[in-house]
């Protein structure tokens, strides 16, 4: 779906929450292959039986590649990703737990580099299917301005 939000129109403290999503043994498995990253965290269920959670944990790439992708549900021609901040992996997310992110607008500044545009920052926090934070990032926003 593509709607026209223009910078004057985000307002601070507006939240959205997403669906959700099942962790699979399947995704894991591919993410490390696009990956290369084989820990034994990860791949091996008996190394990971010897940890302190017990079992296998998502890879925190997979989960934040996973939670920015199920916010993804409106195009905005007038907005583009900046990038993300302050990217943390909060807690362990396992194979079965369902996750869904929930996005606030936390912040709206001036673009230093842009006049006709501002930056919109969106706090993402994944939750789990506890309602725990398990990975919690700031995404920037370069949104045009209505009177440019």
């Amino acid at each position: 779906m593509e709607q026209k939000i223009y910078f004057e129109e985000y307002e601070l403290g507006h939240v959205r929450l997403t669906s959700g999503r099942t962790i699979t043994e399947t995704d894991i498995v591919f993410h490390a292959g696009h990956t290369g990253d084989f820990f034994p965290h990860h791949m091996d269920a008996e190394f990971a039986r010897t940890l302190p959670f017990g079992q296998r944990i998502a890879h925190g790439t997979m989960i934040f590649s996973i939670g920015v992708g199920l916010t993804a549900s409106l195009i905005n021609p007038v907005a583009f990703s900046y990038g993300y901040d302050r990217l943390r992996f909060v807690r362990p997310v396992f194979i079965g737990d369902t996750i869904r992110t929930r996005v606030t607008i936390a912040a709206k500044e001036d673009d230093p580099k842009r006049p006709e545009a501002g930056r919109v920052i969106e706090r993402c926090e994944v939750l789990n299917q506890r309602d725990e934070v398990v990975l919690a990032a700031d995404h920037i926003l370069i949104v045009e301005r209505r009177n440019k």
